[in-house]
């Protein structure tokens, strides 16, 4: 684990976290509504994805995404990563922070997207999508049975589903039958669904895929929106905090893998062109 530099209060920019590509939806979503901010962008694609890696390794790696969004200057960041909010965000907040800078602040994407879910379901049944590893750690469940008690949940894992955006396979028709046998799946558990959160940050790319297989009356809710319009309310609850975010409009990108290959994929998640620097965490 690198060491941290000297904590400072100085301003910086809001760094924004994810283990592969997916997180720049949720970015993008972030900065299109918050455009005076400036941003890092942070893609461990090298060690991408996290979903089948244990509890252990996932806090470790997104520890270490941390720290190095901290050295960068970032007085906040944002895990946009569903597989780091499920396993490793608590830990952090709890063990971490309180070493590290206790007016620091990591914050996840889960449970603003559950608090989103209140006023949209009518019948008060949910499903979700998502990875094998958030699937497996309940948390939307747990989240939403903390806010909404009333509401029923049933979930399906989608293993295939990030694999085929990331292989740039998610317009192909090949990628139809993994999609609607998965909705199928989910709507045998529970035939009452009204509302579907999208789990993961790479599902908004099959997005049109998604609704041909999503009977009428559906609710298909993506994540970035319900994120970006979180973040703008709690920078307005903790201007202390806000006055630590600069506001140049930039954003810098980074990634642990190859600059050239992060350049060609983001710019599917981004339909603009971008420069990334390569970096090493540990």
């Amino acid at each position: 684990m690198a060491e941290l530099k000297q904590m400072s209060q100085s301003p910086g920019p809001i760094g924004v976290f994810d283990s592969g590509y997916g997180g720049l939806t949720i970015y993008s979503e972030i900065q299109r509504m918050m455009p005076e901010y400036d941003f890092i962008y942070l893609g461990d694609n090298a060690r991408a994805p996290y979903g089948t890696r244990s509890f252990d390794v996932v806090y470790e790696f997104t520890r270490q995404a941390v720290h190095h969004l901290f050295n960068s200057g970032c007085q906040l960041v944002i895990l946009a990563c569903n597989t780091a909010s499920a396993k490793a965000l608590r830990n952090i907040q709890q063990i971490d922070l309180p070493g590290i800078d206790p007016r620091r602040r990591v914050l996840g994407i889960i449970r603003p997207t559950v608090e989103s879910i209140g006023e949209i379901t009518k019948s008060r049944h949910v499903g979700v999508l998502a990875t094998e590893g958030t699937i497996k750690s309940m948390s939307y469940p747990l989240e939403i049975r903390k806010l909404f008690p009333d509401i029923t949940v049933a979930s399906e894992a989608c293993p295939m589903w990030a694999s085929l955006v990331e292989a740039n396979e998610h317009l192909n028709p090949g990628a139809d039958y993994f999609i609607k046998r998965d909705i199928e799946q989910l709507l045998s558990r529970d035939p009452d669904i009204d509302t579907i959160i999208l789990g993961c940050t790479h599902y908004p790319l099959l997005l049109d895929k998604i609704k041909q297989y999503v009977p009428n009356g559906i609710t298909v809710l993506t994540q970035g929106h319900a994120v970006a319009t979180a973040l703008q309310d709690y920078l307005k609850r903790h201007p202390e905090m806000d006055k630590l975010c600069t506001k140049g409009g930039n954003t810098i990108f980074r990634t642990t893998e190859s600059d050239e290959r992060f350049r060609e994929q983001a710019s599917k998640f981004l339909n603009h062109d971008l420069r990334a620097q390569k970096i090493t965490l540990l």
